[in-house]
């Protein structure tokens, strides 16, 4: 019976040293820690932006022509039709 509870003490003594001492680390390197993982959050956000965004065109457009829709001629409406006299 003495041996069961020599080994229990051990073994919390163990895990009491291991919790310490991994809060003393965290404390110690939260800044570090923060930082690190600011980065890893930013790299996954804006990593897959690459810059400026291209939208289905690979220039950009350079002069005012570039802007305006060009002036094709358009199909006039239809006429409404009319009401057949008798």
């Amino acid at each position: 019976m003495q041996k069961i509870v020599n080994v229990l003490a051990l073994s919390s003594a163990v895990v009491s040293l291991a919790v310490v001492s991994g809060g003393a680390y965290v404390f110690i390197n939260k800044d570090a820690i923060v930082d690190n993982v600011k980065s890893q959050v930013q790299d996954a956000v804006l990593g897959g932006l690459g810059g400026v965004p291209s939208f289905g065109g690979d220039a950009l457009p350079t002069g005012s022509n570039d802007l305006v829709p060009s002036q094709t001629p358009q199909a006039s409406a239809p006429e409404a039709p009319t009401a057949p006299t008798f």
